[in-house]
Formats: C-alpha cells, sequence, structure tokens
C-alpha cells in the first residue's frame, strides 16, 4: 500500500470517528478524558507539544507556548500549522516535544507498534508521552464484541488492555508513571455519571471506559565499579620506605 493510500484510509477513519465525538456519550467521554489530563498539563509552560489525536483537541488549557496537532492529510488537517505526515515517520527531531498525547489512534492503525515508537523517539527526556485508550474490560468493552460487526467507529477499532500497552512502552525504553480510568457510565451512550465518575477516579477503578497511561523515558543510570588496590600481602614498614634502629 502506498503512502497516499494509507494516509487516505487514515482520513476516512477520522471522517468516521467525527460522529461518535459529537454525539452525547462522545462528548461526555471527552470531558472525562481532558479532566484526567488538565492536572498534568496546565502547570507546564514553554516548550513544544504534539496531539496525535481523534476527536476534538485536548491540549488548549496547557500553558505550553507551541502546540502541534497530526493529520493524516492537508484536507483533513483542523488548520494550517498541523503536522501532516506518515504517524510512524514524524517529521520532527528526536526529544524536542515536552509532551506527546496520542489519542485513541493506536486503536485505528495498523502498525501501532511503528507508531508508537516514534512517538516515544520525539518525546524528550523530561517529557511526557500520554497514551488514551478504550478500556477492553469496561462496560463498553463488555459489548464490543457484539457492536463490533456493525464496523462502526469506535467499535472496529483493536483496543488493547493498559496491562498490554505498558509491556509496549517498555520495548520502547518507557516506564510508566501512572494509569488513570475516567468516564464510568452504566450504559456506553449515555454520561458519564458524576458520582460514579468521583468514585471511580477516588479509587482508580480500572471498569472506566478508558484508560489514560502517563509515561516517561526510562532513565539510565551511570554504571558504578568497585575500586581495587590489588593489594596482595598486608603493608610492611620496609615497604613504606622506613628503617629502624635496634638502639632505638
Amino acid at each position: 500500500m502506498s503512502n497516499s493510500t494509507a494516509a487516505e484510509t487514515l482520513a476516512k477513519k477520522l471522517y468516521a470517528s467525527r460522529a461518535y465525538w459529537a454525539s452525547e456519550a462522545g462528548r461526555s467521554l471527552w470531558e472525562s478524558q481532558r479532566a484526567c489530563l488538565g492536572p498534568l498539563v496546565d502547570a507546564r509552560s514553554g516548550g513544544h507539544s504534539l496531539e496525535i489525536g481523534m476527536g476534538p483537541a485536548m491540549m488548549s488549557m496547557s500553558g505550553i507556548a507551541h502546540t502541534l496537532q497530526w493529520a493524516p492529510t492537508r484536507a483533513s488537517s483542523p488548520h494550517e500549522q498541523t503536522l501532516v505526515c506518515p504517524a510512524e515517520r514524524l517529521a520532527l527531531p528526536d526529544r524536542c516535544l515536552d509532551v506527546v498525547v496520542v489519542h485513541h489512534w493506536l486503536e485505528q492503525m495498523p502498525d501501532a507498534h511503528h507508531v508508537l515508537q516514534d512517538a516515544a523517539r520525539v518525546t524528550s527526556d523530561s517529557g511526557l508521552l500520554v497514551l488514551f485508550g478504550f478500556n477492553p474490560v469496561g462496560v463498553s468493552g463488555m459489548l464490543k464484541q457484539w457492536r463490533k460487526r456493525q464496523g462502526q467507529y469506535p467499535w472496529d477499532g483493536q483496543w488493547r488492555t493498559a496491562r498490554r500497552m505498558e509491556d509496549w512502552l517498555a520495548f520502547v525504553d518507557f516506564e510508566v508513571e501512572r494509569v488513570d480510568y475516567c468516564c464510568f457510565r452504566s450504559w456506553p451512550s449515555g454520561h458519564c455519571v458524576e458520582r460514579w465518575e468521583s468514585l471511580g477516579r477516588r479509587y482508580n477503578c480500572p471498569l472506566g471506559e478508558s484508560y489514560m497511561i502517563v509515561a516517561k523515558r526510562r532513565q539510565r543510570r551511570a554504571p558504578t565499579q568497585r575500586i581495587k588496590f590489588g593489594l596482595k600481602a598486608p603493608v610492611t614498614a620496609n615497604s613504606l620506605g622506613a628503617t629502624r634502629n635496634e638502639s632505638d
């Protein structure tokens, strides 16, 4: 498949997702996810960020001066400053971004491993890599197998558990700082129930409709080595150049 064909396929997926994010269920989920993300980024200022996202932009609450969004094609880009390129080959230098948010795209891309690898590549040593995904063991996950037959977003994606994504992050040399679950509701088409949301967030119950994984680059410790002097025998006075007279 050529790059142009792959980009058009992803653009169609992006267009198809907009109906969900405009629905009551999608807006409720987005608001819950944004509430999870806000405390992590609202205190950050300066620097650069990138959002590889489905749905409305989530980084508008951040104090980061330069925010970028990614799109698969120019026609699907929300504005002129959008980064348009293959997601697995981001047109950015290594370790240049303070925050990278990947919002549900890993569930839709056939080469998700490579996309995550490149998102990790452009995240700085002190930066945050944030992943949002649908939780396959939540209420929506229980209905996914039935709804998947309809071929509609988000049921057509490949949902992975947070534990599986932790393994993926370890492969790209990142370690997970926290996993938060968000959007607790009794039925996928309804609002996230405020009381349940409060309890679920407080105890971080793993039954939320989606999860947010926050990871940082694993810092390598400098190797340490004991110094060995190599003394094979006890030190004597003569070996130190000292003399002793019998008359002393």
